[in-house]
């Protein structure tokens, strides 16, 4: 069977270019759209605890899935340990990883080592981004046009998580459903 994984940082956002590109490659590679398994998240891949993600694992452990279709491979982690370390798993237990967008196929030991350093990368463009944040931040405090977000104010009621939560969501459930961080959910939880 073949997996293709799809994701974006948060619920707002859409996997519709990566769904799209993967498509155009899946065609131009003769494979029938009945044999490919589609796993999508919307969170953030500073972290593997993602529910599509565990669901490919555990699919990949249990034999079904030979083939891993990513649009870039970033979308699996954005951490290079994390990154490495699910590669080389797959690699061990004989999975072939695509992706398309930077046109590779890995596998073995040269692919572990391209995956390598493309995972560390994307894991120096996220600590750059973030310094690149920062700076800009403190710029726009010396200037005095920096007041950050209002006191109080809230991506979605607290009231809301309350809801979810008495629905039976768990934490990480509510996390992706609203959108914000567990520490949010748990001061929504907490305030509501």
């Amino acid at each position: 069977m073949i997996a293709c994984y799809a994701r974006v940082s948060t619920s707002r956002q859409k996997t519709d270019s990566q769904v799209s590109e993967i498509n155009r490659w899946l065609s131009a590679n003769g494979h029938d759209e009945n044999e490919v398994v589609w796993y999508e998240d919307k969170e953030t891949g500073k972290h593997i605890n993602r529910k599509s993600f565990k669901r490919l694992q555990h699919d990949i452990f249990s034999g079904k899935v030979k083939v891993v279709i990513l649009w870039k491979l970033d979308r699996l982690s954005r951490r290079l340990l994390d990154g490495i370390t699910i590669l080389a798993d797959w690699c061990e237990r004989g999975v072939k990883v695509i992706v398309v967008t930077q046109q590779i196929e890995l596998g073995g030991p040269v692919g572990r080592m391209i995956a390598a350093v493309m995972l560390g990368l994307a894991e120096i463009e996220l600590e750059y981004r973030r310094e690149r944040q920062d700076a800009g931040i403190a710029v726009a405090k010396r200037r005095g046009k920096y007041r950050g977000r209002k006191a109080g104010t809230q991506k979605v009621k607290p009231q809301r998580a309350r809801e979810l939560r008495e629905r039976g969501l768990k934490i990480a459930e509510i996390e992706t459903a609203l959108g914000v961080s567990k520490s949010t959910v748990m001061r929504y939880l907490k305030v509501a």
